[in-house]
């Protein structure tokens, strides 16, 4: 049985949200030059696509899994080969991707208000544990939700369904925080709030029935943003 709480937790996405899926470039461009930008792009682009395939057709593989296959297709987009160490670095510094400027002082305040707050990700539990880890802001969190131990991706609902069992909460006490408006509008159709992290001003939200309850440039704002909505 769920219960709501006097404050919502916070369910956190990871990559794209808390972690820069952008901080392969510097790898990047060390083994392919300026085509580095490019090849970061489609390989986040195709990582999700996988994602989005895999959960549709029930043929479910590990968030790594979709991640190596991107990356593979990305470089063969582009024309490029690298030799196998090549490729095992670059998959290894995505084990290591650093957070966002804006992610700890953010959880420092949200913490010291009293939030619970969830890492929940398409990741699996490991690789999530060791990415907060390296970023240092571990401790800020209650507990890590996977979409692994559901074997599906978001955004389908079951994902959703399965954070909500995990923090025993009802899905009006529990917000989204999400830089990716697939996420958003997933967590939105499963009743959750949802906050949506725009840090690019030329990034378009999908023109739906589903839309964030709140829109911030940073995550900084977030609290500011919930103190409101409690008033």
């Amino acid at each position: 049985m769920t219960q709501s709480a006097s404050r919502p937790i916070l369910a956190f996405d990871i990559y794209g949200t808390l972690i820069d899926t952008d901080g392969v470039l510097d790898q990047l461009r060390g083994l392919v030059g300026d085509s580095a930008a490019a090849v970061s792009a489609t390989w986040r682009d195709k990582q999700l696509e996988y994602a989005f395939r895999r959960g549709l057709m029930k043929t479910y593989r590990p968030f790594p899994v979709c991640t190596a296959d991107a990356l593979d297709y990305s470089l063969a987009a582009h024309g490029l080969a690298l030799d196998r160490h090549a490729r095992e670095r670059l998959l290894a510094v995505y084990r290591e991707l650093p957070a966002f400027d804006d992610a700890r002082a953010a959880l420092d305040e949200l913490n010291a208000a009293g939030y619970r707050c969830f890492a929940f990700s398409n990741g699996t539990r490991d690789a999530v544990a060791g990415l907060l880890e390296h970023a240092r802001i571990d401790a800020a969190f209650e507990g890590i939700v996977s979409c692994d131990e559901v074997s599906s991706f978001k955004p389908d609902p079951m994902v959703y369904a399965h954070l909500l069992q995990v923090a025993d909460v009802a899905a009006d006490a529990a917000w989204l925080v999400s830089g990716n408006p697939f996420d958003v509008i997933g967590a939105r159709a499963a009743g959750l709030h949802a906050a949506w992290i725009n840090r690019a001003d030329a990034k378009v939200f999908d023109p739906w029935e589903f839309a964030p309850d709140a829109t911030i440039g940073a995550l900084t704002e977030l609290p500011a943003v919930l103190a409101a909505v409690a008033a």
